[in-house]
């Protein structure tokens, strides 16, 4: 239970990019055009708190800022997201690069993550090496594309948001293991009676 209250925001995210992954091999469009559509309608609750709160806040208040405007930007732009999620689908490879820089974003925190358990002095630090070493490597290939069809690029970025995820969590229970051990060698320590040095 503790070993889940510690690291229950890092699987989560890891489950996360695993079932991204999948989706993303099985059906790439239905996805992204999920994905565009859920934005859009986040835009529009955003654009219509925005507007109510414009016509709520006394009008001497709401004329010093640009609710209203903010509003109907929110609107409009939630509006073409939820009616034209295709035509996003269509621009394949610009969404591709948001996944190449998602990618590229983890691997720096995986830096952070090899960094912080090198200065702890912690055994599991080249896990992290690798799984950050594979995220950059990834995020190269992606922003280079050297494949031949767009569907080869996404399949590839699915692949990698896998393998990145599998790697993360063998590094979470590696270190928990790697702790519970040290914890356990502290206890038998602490147990162990100490030897008196008799005097002559």
């Amino acid at each position: 239970m503790k070993f889940l209250k510690e690291n229950i925001t890092n699987l989560v995210i890891c489950l996360c990019e695993i079932v991204i992954g999948i989706v993303l091999i099985v059906n790439p469009v239905g996805f992204t055009s999920g994905v565009i559509i859920a934005m859009g309608i986040f835009l529009l609750i955003l654009g219509i708190a925005n507007a109510i709160g414009y016509f709520r806040t006394p009008p001497e208040v709401a004329a010093r800022g640009q609710g209203l405007t903010l509003g109907i930007i929110y609107l409009a732009i939630g509006i073409f997201c939820v009616a034209n999620s295709r035509w996003f689908v269509a621009v394949f490879p610009l969404l591709t690069v948001l996944y190449g820089v998602f990618i590229l974003v983890m691997g720096l925190v995986k830096i952070q993550w090899m960094v912080n358990l090198i200065r702890l002095k912690r055994k599991q630090w080249f896990v992290a090496l690798v799984s950050a070493i594979i995220s950059l490597g990834a995020a190269f290939i992606i922003f280079n594309n050297p494949f031949a069809t767009t569907a080869a690029l996404w399949t590839f970025s699915a692949i990698m948001l896998i393998v990145d995820a599998i790697l993360d969590i063998i590094t979470i229970f590696y270190k928990n293991k790697v702790e519970s051990d040290a914890k356990a060698e502290e206890e038998i320590l602490k147990k162990e009676p100490a030897v008196e040095v008799e005097s002559e």
